[in-house]
């Protein structure tokens, strides 16, 4: 293995690791954090630590981080394939240097636009600020109709957040570093990949928190 090889490797375990953190401490929060009934309703999640303010471009925004989907069987969380968050405002405006992103992907339609090799978000209706708390039954304009749900963390503040006009689209050379060969996250998503020993983590939380789509007690996970 080259040098440049293994810490490409490393550095993408470190991602994998830093967005489990993330989206465990999200989760475990009490009163601040993504409501219980979206989660399981949840087709795909999309994590992003450490989202930064680009050095050359004002305003512009870039992180890297990983996505997972349900598996159509119900039997748990896919592999996690990388992806590229770029653009957009995401909410570095809150003050600090760096921003902690989390998406949930809320149907069929979303998935697909996830899935596909670039797709830029935004338009009526397809994203919308999550809601924060418990739960969400209380919400009922758009954010309980979009197809994709956004959230930030900055200096220990969670909000929802809208990212129209940020991009999404898989990064092939963190696949290749985590599973071997270069790979698509379709392909990751659908045809039932093994995960990495490093991915074990991210699953595990998915699994305490989201284990089921359906016949889930909001709540029934949570950290009190």
């Amino acid at each position: 293995m080259m040098a440049g090889d293994q810490k490409t490797r490393d550095e993408t375990t470190r991602r994998l690791d830093e967005s489990t953190t993330v989206l465990s401490e999200v989760l475990s929060a009490k009163e601040k954090s993504i409501p219980d009934d979206l989660l399981a309703k949840a087709h795909c999640i999309v994590i992003v630590p450490g989202m930064k303010k680009g050095a050359f471009l004002v305003g512009a925004e870039y992180g890297k981080g990983f996505m997972s989907c349900r598996d159509k069987g119900d039997r748990g969380w896919s592999a996690p394939g990388a992806v590229r968050l770029e653009g957009g405002s995401v909410g570095l405006q809150i003050g600090g240097s760096e921003t902690d992103v989390i998406l949930l992907v809320m149907n069929d339609r979303g998935a697909e636009k996830l899935l596909s090799s670039k797709f830029t978000l935004g338009g009526e209706g397809e994203i919308a600020a999550g809601p924060v708390g418990r739960t969400a039954t209380a919400e009922t304009d758009a954010k309980l109709t979009a197809e994709i749900l956004a959230w930030s963390r900055s200096r220990g503040i969670f909000a929802g957040v809208a990212l129209k006009g940020a991009t999404l689209r898989p990064d092939l050379d963190d696949n290749e570093a985590l599973y071997g060969k270069r790979i698509g996250n379709r392909e990751i998503v659908t045809s039932g990949v093994t995960p990495p020993a490093a991915a074990h983590k991210l699953l595990a939380v998915l699994n305490q928190y989201s284990p089921h789509q359906e016949n889930i007690t909001p709540s029934q996970d949570r950290t009190e």
